[in-house]
């Protein structure tokens, strides 16, 4: 017993090692939903549809799996060459030198075709994979396109950004080089088993004493290396909605001198983010070292039992050990547990693909709300009528922002809505869109529901200017043709069109003036202007104003008004305004209050009702002359 004290106490140190790691398992696993292990794709599933963008490119990985068969055949072969030159070379009448020379261009060949076969696995790898990420990426925007409205504005803008840029790229490592890692060091593991039981069995069933520990090493730490990189997305995905929101808003921190107070919640999204990536690095700083110890174990049992058998000149288990197969065995457990340690280290990469591949497939699985039915036409050229039919609606069940609504819209007839904030205005002009749906009645485009169309082209008959003018970064002229195929002609006479000429003219670039984000380096009415210009020049029948002139000085307010007035022209205009002075010239207008139409008419008619619409022109009007006196005080 004496003789095998050195190998009971590795497997005694072993031992206790391991049931460590499995009492901390058991402790975990009974605390699982608290320490954040909720499962809610499994990792066939996230696999099984990673592998289905890999389909269309399944020529190029039969290629990689090929070359790949140089490099297994190096870990194989080596050390058997090297086994048989130190056979060779320990010959006590000596050796011939070709049978040594012979196996080393043996050895050299197969070395170079694996450095080969590793640079074109690389090459093609690489290619294939950012094909397929692109392909994903793709997905996952146009999948964000089709969201409605309701549904983008509870999902933060910074989660959205996460999932289309830093949860691909987590992905993009599976493809490129990960998958092709684990077969071939799966390979790499059988190939080396097998030959080194060909060379001594003994010794071979040594290491796999080892192999049952990999195995529940792998078990446990897979746990908490799942749940260590899902703290990690969560906390990356925290910090980029963070930033998102409040670095567009940096100027209403500075103007209310809240810096300090930002920096701190900063500070604490900053600090969760960073414990999870300690725990993360904690978590595989256990893991891999915890598999090099079972490698140092198994060859020190194997210098122990080679060093009994070569010294005393006994056989263990029937067969003597030489140094010749101690060499071989010596590089053989290292081909055996290395592929195991890059496992690991794969694992760990493994997870970070699932953990990403799981919060972009939440996003590809939510599904729309608003989408085109089965029976869906497309639309020709329009007249422009609009019908609401007892029309209801409510963002949130219940809650009615609209109450049986009605009303009828002639062809290329100017419509103005009117009444206090939150009485329905905007949101009829959305639910025209389709940007909602209704929950009750019908909206009706030349008598055809709106349901019945498809989005696409219903919106495409739609020229929309709202207050809040987005512009892109870019120029003057992308952001008017957005990327449609206008040429100088069409855009400059847009532009005269609606006055926006004027102050394009005074650029020192003219339409190649550069756009900074949101165009924050032009002023509100000049980017009213360029919306207008944007809507002219795609000809839409039907033109949506939603407070287009409101927060505008008043010489950008009179080339704006001369615009609208050009516009009403074209086609059937909708508007919804606070200044009335703006609105005089509409066919009809609409008051609302509450949710409901309380009148309508044209200006004079409703004037001569001395209603709602009359209380709220008098009171604008009385403000308007109390500020002209004010002025002319001054």
């Amino acid at each position: 017993m004496t003789d095998y004290l050195p190998l009971l106490i590795v497997g005694a140190i072993i031992g206790v090692f391991s049931a460590a790691l499995i009492l901390a398992y058991v402790f975990v696993k009974d605390k699982k939903e608290s320490m954040g292990f909720e499962r809610n794709m499994k990792d066939g599933e996230l696999m099984k549809r990673l592998l289905r963008y890999a389909k269309p490119y399944w020529f190029n990985f039969v290629i990689v799996g090929l070359v790949m068969l140089l490099s297994v055949s190096y870990n194989i072969l080596s050390p058997i060459l090297t086994s048989d030159i130190t056979k060779i070379i320990q010959q006590k009448d000596g050796f011939i030198y070709n049978d040594v020379l012979w196996r080393v261009i043996i050895y050299a060949v197969v070395l170079i075709g694996s450095l080969v076969g590793t640079y074109v696995q690389a090459m093609v790898l690489q290619k294939t994979g950012q094909k397929i990420i692109s392909q994903l990426r793709e997905d996952a925007f146009t999948h964000i396109e089709s969201l409605s409205h309701a549904q983008l504005s509870h999902i933060p803008v910074g989660k959205l950004v996460t999932r289309v840029t830093n949860d691909t790229n987590a992905i993009s490592m599976m493809f490129t080089g990960m998958l092709a890692n684990l077969v071939k060091n799966v390979f790499v593991i059988v190939g080396v088993l097998v030959a080194m039981l060909f060379v001594n069995y003994m010794l071979t069933l040594m290491v796999l004493c080892f192999v049952p520990f990999i195995v529940l090493f792998t078990v446990i730490f897979r746990k908490f290396s799942r749940r260590a990189y899902r703290q990690v997305k969560n906390g990356t995905t925290d910090i980029n909605t963070y930033l998102s929101e409040h670095l567009s808003g940096m100027k209403i921190i500075q103007v209310f001198n809240r810096e300090e107070r930002k920096m701190q919640e900063f500070d604490s999204k900053n600090q969760k983010l960073y414990r999870a990536q300690r725990g993360q690095i904690f978590v595989f700083g256990i893991f891999r070292p915890s598999v090099y110890m079972l490698y140092i174990s198994s060859v020190l049992c194997l210098f122990f039992l080679a060093s009994k058998g070569a010294l005393d000149g006994r056989a263990i288990l029937g067969q003597v050990v030489d140094g010749a197969t101690v060499v071989a065995f010596y590089m053989f457990v290292s081909r055996f547990f290395n592929p195991i340690q890059n496992l690991a280290e794969q694992f760990h990469r493994l997870q970070s693909a699932f953990a990403s591949a799981e919060k972009i497939f939440t996003i590809l699985d939510i599904k729309p709300q608003v989408v085109d039915e089965a029976d869906a036409v497309e639309l020709g050229e329009i007249r422009g009528e609009i019908e609401f039919k007892n029309v209801w609606f409510a963002y949130n069940e219940g809650e009615w922002v609209l109450k049986d609504v009605s009303f009828h819209v002639n062809a290329k007839d100017t419509v103005a809505f009117v009444g206090a904030t939150g009485s329905g205005k905007t949101t009829i002009l959305s639910l025209l869109c389709r940007n909602y749906d209704i929950q009750k009645g019908e909206i009706l485009l030349d008598g055809i529901n709106i349901r019945r169309i498809k989005i696409s082209s219903l919106r495409k008959h739609f020229g929309q200017m709202l207050q809040d003018v987005f512009l892109f970064a870019g120029t003057v002229r992308s952001n008017i043709v957005l990327r449609d195929e206008f040429d100088d002609e069409e855009v400059i006479a847009a532009c005269k069109y609606v006055n926006a000429d004027k102050f394009i003219d005074k650029l020192a670039n003219g339409l190649d003036e550069e756009v900074r984000e949101r165009g924050n380096n032009f002023s509100a009415g000049q980017r009213q202007l360029l919306s207008f210009a944007r809507t002219i020049i795609h000809r839409p029948e039907i033109m949506i104003l939603d407070e287009a002139t409101a927060n505008i000085d008043t010489e950008t307010e009179l080339l704006i008004q001369d615009s609208l007035d050009k516009m009403m022209n074209i086609g059937t205009m909708l508007i919804v305004a606070h200044r009335l002075s703006t609105i005089q010239h509409a066919d009809n207008i609409i008051v609302l209050s509450d949710g409901q139409i309380i009148e309508q008419g044209n200006h004079h008619e409703l004037l001569q009702k001395k209603g709602r619409y009359y209380d709220l022109y008098m009171l604008q009007f009385n403000k308007e002359q109390l500020q002209k006196q004010a002025k002319t005080a001054q």
